[in-house]
């Protein structure tokens, strides 16, 4: 039998449209998810809420029809359910949605007062078609998690042909165009701690408005369940592993690393 307080936390796993769920980064943050019917994501994260993607592509195209989430979306604000932002993220990588743009259409049109944030791992941010399937979104989110080619291979496992590199351009190209803020989420584990200075040369070149740093202690399900999907309590009723995660003092050394290099903004998980 489910979990009842999972249940209860996470919503009808047959809508595109889940939460809200509480987030310390974003507060009471309903998710879109423009892919849903497998995870599918050009990365593969060693940390990924979703577990082991099913599809790692960059094949962007129509995943599920935009009046879907609408519809789903419409049913939410219905219901009274108190919403803060609205946040593209789901089964994957939201970008990969060639027909986002109808649904941050769509969604601004019922409710035009509620911000609408994506989170990105920005491997398609080198393509001005997806760039400006983007642009009326009021925040984007992108990851950046290694300082070189090894510890993105690493850590990030994309799809072929994707690059560190070419992720930095898309996201350099991406701030020419946008009008709203773009913040970096950076994920630190003990495996990537050490090149925290190499990092923050990256991040001193992007110059964000803000540094969301993360660590991965939501547990990695060894199986795909589309209730991952804003999993932040933590519980399943299936398999999980716990990851290595920073201690509260290993991010704190972190932060003030970051801080000294960069003079950016950081908002840590455990603060």
């Amino acid at each position: 039998m489910k979990d009842k307080k999972l249940e209860q936390e996470h919503f009808n796993n047959k809508s595109t449209v889940y939460g809200p769920v509480t987030s310390w980064r974003l507060g009471e943050s309903l998710g879109i998810d423009p892919i849903f019917v497998e995870s599918t994501c050009s990365f593969n994260c060693i940390y990924c809420q979703l577990g082991n993607i099913q599809n790692i592509t960059d094949t962007v195209k129509e995943y599920i029809p935009a009046q879907q989430v609408i519809d789903d979306y419409r049913s939410i604000i219905d219901s009274g359910k108190k919403v803060d932002v609205i946040t593209y993220s789901g089964s994957g990588e939201p970008t990969l949605a060639a027909n986002i743009d109808q649904m941050i259409k769509g969604i601004r049109e019922l409710t035009p007062n509620i911000p609408q944030y994506i989170l990105t791992n920005a491997t398609e941010l080198h393509k001005e078609e997806v760039r400006k399937r983007i642009l009326g979104l009021d925040k984007v989110i992108v990851k950046i998690d290694a300082p070189n080619e090894k510890i993105f291979q690493a850590i990030n496992r994309p799809a072929a042909d994707i690059t560190l590199e070419s992720v930095i351009e898309g996201i350099k190209a991406f701030q020419k165009e946008f009008q709203g803020q773009i913040e970096v989420q950076t994920m630190f584990m003990p495996m990537n701690k050490k090149e925290t200075q190499q990092l923050a040369e990256i991040l001193k070149e992007i110059k964000p408005s803000l540094v969301q740093l993360n660590t991965p202690k939501r547990p990695y399900p060894m199986s795909w369940h589309r209730e991952n999907r804003g999993n932040h309590l933590g519980i399943a009723d299936y398999e999980t592993r716990s990851l290595k995660v920073l201690s509260p003092e290993e991010a704190q050394e972190v932060e003030a690393t970051l801080t000294k290099i960069t003079g950016l903004k950081i908002q840590s998980i455990y603060r």
